[in-house]
């Protein structure tokens, strides 16, 4: 690791009250002000032009007065930080942490409370964050409101979430800033706990595109101790203001100084790759806590899963799929999932085809009755329906060189998952399961907690941290968004915390443009677990009454191996639709799960997206494009690739006639000789997509 650290400037009194800290390349500029009130102000300037007009800063306490008026500036410092560190798994294999920093230390007049505001200056964007240092006047505290606020002042093109605080997992609207409205969402979107505190609150991240063609992306670090910040929109007057999720009680966040709060952050360039690309929100967060990393390892799987949600067997030993059946006696199931029979077939087909491991779901007793009752105990964790064999199988695993993933369903019972979370994980290690995907569906218990409350915030970095002590990685679904803490602990791979795909299967699904907007969104805290690689796209397959499906193209498919970046990627179709398409199956098994270098090469959200990635350790690159639901063709430049080197590039694309709703299945595949001096000309059919595989030739 090499850095530098420098002061520019320290400790100086009685300097006039306006700040300012540029980034590196002098592109962006964010100046600070104290108003006439005495409340702490800012703004951000990109090429001089304004972004973030005059917004203020505060923190408002409970039973306190207000960290919001009465401040003097007591000190002031600038610096730089230049660093370059090493991922353990990542898109690339060094990222550069370049930054200007200024740090304003406030004292309030009449509480003499110190609070010292922290802004850091990227080239793709500036990070500011609140920072409480011990004292006698502050110790413990308890926030209810943060006033941090984002003022606009154009009406910008958003793609947004409703603000909801128990789940992440909406399609994304595409409109005016002024046309925000969660009124107008429809409900009937598959969603099971829906907690909308109203029709002007949306989440974070939020990707914008002004006007005049600046990408603006406001989302937040390293959060920590603290709640998830939503955002409530003024449409009229294109501001926004910071929205912490409550607890049971209403509070938002209980602090003990010395302490800090999560950075906000935006994000801004006239260039989409750079949001895209953006390492930001890692570098906010501290480096690894995690001395040996060497059991940290990435994972390709296959798994019983998709058929669940398919309807070709279920999670439960009785059969019924019902999740609410109390009381009912296990009798056998032909219907049953997650048999030993069943698991050893997805182990010999995981081994055949050289994927490193197994996901199991409904393993494990309680299934019958687990959903929509807020029930405290459901799941122990450790015991195994009477038809899964684990000594066995994890015996027949070893043997094959298969690793098996775990799978812990909480129901939201967070109380109860913490009592047993010990004995669950020493469960894993003496079965030799590496990682383990955890779930969070329903009301969360605690009771009146949500999702993304502090409470719920801590609870998610606390497994992460205790599966680290036993050595085990964690790949979480229903959570709170992830915000950079994969660099801290590596050994968290990956999170669902969006709209995955498996909404495809049984609800209105995920819009062709969905997974054009992930990579400028959800992607820029962590890894993704989104589950691609559907073959069979339409579920009328299974059920001839369905008229469900994957809203892309079967190539599409494909590409997003490469677009939606996870160090744990799943083949999330059957065994048995894979073998039927052996020729486009190829390029799941080829491609790698762990990058060297990545270069996005095209890029606008909500229409297309263009990604090259090389391999982890060797010469060998891929490529995904994907596109919304209108055909594209574009020529790629391949100079990313070595020079001096030829190349066999397999493209997997969209045949002629391909469309994502019409006729998804069809694809073609062809090989070409390249060079870095190359182009390649892609056709992206509605809703589709092409992955290429370039190989050196020896």
């Amino acid at each position: 690791m090499k850095h530098l650290f420098s002061l520019f400037a320290l400790f100086t009194f009685g300097f006039t009250q306006a700040q300012t800290v540029n980034s590196p390349s002098g592109k962006i500029a964010l100046t600070f002000t104290l108003s006439s009130t005495g409340q702490p102000t800012y703004a951000v300037n990109y090429k001089a032009k304004t972004v973030v007009t005059t917004s203020n800063l505060g923190i408002k306490l409970k039973d306190k007065p207000g960290l919001d008026a009465n401040f003097e500036i007591q000190s002031s410092k600038n610096s730089t930080f230049n660093e370059s560190w090493n991922p353990v798994l990542g898109e690339q294999a060094s990222i550069v942490n370049h930054y200007n920093e200024l740090v304003v230390s406030l004292v309030q007049k009449g509480t003499n409370i110190k609070l010292n505001l922290v802004f850091r200056a990227f080239d793709e964007g500036v990070a500011l964050r609140y920072d409480f240092p011990k004292q006698k006047e502050l110790n413990y505290f308890i926030i209810s409101d943060e006033l941090t606020e984002f003022n606009l002042n154009e009406n910008n093109k958003v793609f947004w979430l409703p603000g909801d605080f128990d789940s992440n997992e909406y399609e994304y609207n595409e409109t005016q800033f002024s046309e925000i409205d969660n009124s107008k969402i429809n409900m009937n979107n598959g969603i099971g706990v829906k907690s909308i505190p109203g029709k002007y609150t949306i989440q974070t991240p939020l990707m914008m595109k002004s006007p005049s063609g600046l990408y603006v992306n406001i989302f937040e670090a390293a959060v920590i101790n603290y709640p998830v910040m939503h955002l409530k929109a003024d449409v009229t007057n294109y501001k926004l203001k910071s929205e912490l999720v409550p607890n049971a009680i209403g509070d938002k966040a209980y602090l003990q100084t010395p302490c800090v709060t999560p950075w906000r952050t935006i994000m801004i360039s006239d260039d989409a790759r750079d949001i895209v690309g953006s390492k930001m929100i890692l570098n906010l967060n501290e480096p690894s806590k995690i001395e040996d990393t060497s059991w940290i390892k990435p994972m390709k799987y296959v798994g019983i899963w998709w058929e669940m949600h398919v309807g070709n067997s279920t999670w439960d030993y009785a059969g019924s799929q019902n999740a609410t059946n109390f009381g009912t006696e296990l009798k056998k199931s032909v219907g049953h999932g997650a048999t030993t029979e069943n698991t050893k077939r997805y182990i010999d087909f995981a081994a055949k085809h050289g994927f490193d491991g197994v996901l199991v779901e409904g393993w494990n007793e309680g299934w019958e009755d687990w959903s929509g009752n807020w029930k405290e105990e459901v799941f122990d964790f450790v015991t195994p329906y009477p038809d899964f064999d684990i000594a066995g199988i994890s015996a027949y695993a070893k043997a094959k060189n298969v690793k098996m993933i775990m799978h812990h369903e909480t129901s939201g019972s967070v109380a109860n998952y913490e009592r047993r979370l010990d004995r669950a994980f020493e469960n894993m290690v003496k079965y030799n399961y590496p990682a383990v995907k955890t779930g969070y569906v329903g009301k969360i218990i605690p009771r009146g907690e949500m999702h993304d409350g502090q409470t719920m915030v801590n609870h998610f970095a606390h497994v992460v941290k205790r599966a680290a002590d036993y050595k085990l990685m964690v790949n979480s679904h229903e959570s709170s968004h992830p915000t950079g803490l994969g660099r801290t602990y590596p050994n968290y791979v990956a999170a669902e915390a969006a709209r995955g795909n498996e909404f495809n299967a049984w609800s209105i699904g995920n819009p062709p443009m969905h997974e054009t907007i992930l990579p400028f969104t959800r992607q820029l805290g962590g890894p993704m677990d989104y589950t691609p690689g559907i073959f069979e796209i339409k579920m009328s397959y299974y059920d001839k009454n369905k008229t469900e499906q994957v809203h892309t193209t079967l190539a599409k498919q494909l590409a997003l191996y490469v677009t939606m970046y996870s160090p744990i990627q799943m083949a999330a179709d059957l065994p048995e639709n894979y073998e039927k398409y052996s020729d486009a199956f190829q390029f799941i098994k080829d491609v790698a799960v762990d990058w060297d270098e990545t270069k996005y090469l095209e890029a606008e959200p909500g229409d297309y997206l263009t990604v090259a990635r090389k391999t982890k350790g060797k010469q060998s690159w891929f490529l995904g494009a994907i596109t919304d639901e209108n055909a594209r063709k574009t020529q790629i430049k391949l100079d990313f690739l070595t020079k001096g080197k030829k190349y066999k590039a397999t493209i997997y694309e969209d045949a002629k006639g391909a469309d994502w709703k019409n006729n998804p299945k069809a694809y073609k595949i062809r090989s070409i000789e390249v060079s870095n001096a190359s182009k390649i000309q892609l056709n992206l059919a509605p809703g589709g997509g092409t992955a290429i595989s370039f190989e050196p030739i020896q």
